[in-house]
């Protein structure tokens, strides 16, 4: 077939496309083009929403948590900031503002309030992050020691199904949780044969953030 005659098949099947698929193709790529064009020129476009950590409207937040805190409207005096030690996180415009032993909704009520006499409506929203107040820890003869993220009602075997295992030398009987109460540390002695057959089920307590677990 001669090249003329190629051209001219090209060019007949081109004409027979539907006008309204090549807007459609047409329509796509613009749309495409135009969100490529604002996310380079206003990375605010393409941020992704904070996720949050905890899906417990009850969530009490504790030092070490990593708060997303959002004014709407306002993105100079919002932005992502952690709990410190003393339980206060720190704002433009507010200073310091106590976090700690309250929920996000409440915070976020409470820095409403204090916000009014800056901004006219503000409106503001607090999601968690991060939830690394709510930390158990596995000690002593587990494959997997270290901290691990407390999922609300946890109990110790629950925690323990993510330590990995015993070691060969774990002394299973003489486990104990260790806690602290009011300023104290106290002990609370865990039979794990007792626990995982549930025959005791008072053995398979219940956890508090902070708890740690050690299997001797």
């Amino acid at each position: 077939m001669h090249v003329r005659e190629l051209t001219i098949l090209a060019l007949t099947a081109l004409l027979a496309i539907p006008a309204g698929a090549q807007n459609a193709s047409g329509n796509a790529k613009d749309k495409s083009d135009a969100v490529a064009m604002a996310s380079a020129t206003n990375p605010r476009v393409a941020a992704p929403l904070p996720v949050s950590a905890t899906d417990d409207p009850d969530y009490v937040i504790g030092p070490g948590d990593m708060l997303n805190i959002s004014v709407w409207k306002e993105p100079d005096i919002s932005g992502t900031v952690p709990v410190r030690p003393d339980g206060k996180v720190s704002l433009p415009l507010l200073s310091d503002v106590q976090a700690a032993g309250t929920t996000p909704t409440r915070l976020a009520g409470s820095i409403t309030e204090r916000l009014r006499q800056y901004l006219t409506d503000p409106r503001v929203t607090v999601i968690v992050t991060a939830a690394n107040s709510r930390r158990v820890y596995l000690i002593g003869e587990i494959v997997r020691p270290g901290a691990i993220p407390m999922l609300p009602n946890m109990t110790l075997l629950q925690a323990l199904s993510t330590g990995g295992g015993f070691s060969q030398f774990a002394r299973i009987k003489k486990m104990y949780v260790l806690r602290t109460d009011n300023g104290k540390q106290i002990k609370l002695p865990v039979n794990y044969k007792a626990a995982i057959s549930g025959e005791a089920p008072d053995q398979n307590i219940a956890l508090k953030p902070g708890d740690t677990i050690v299997v001797p």
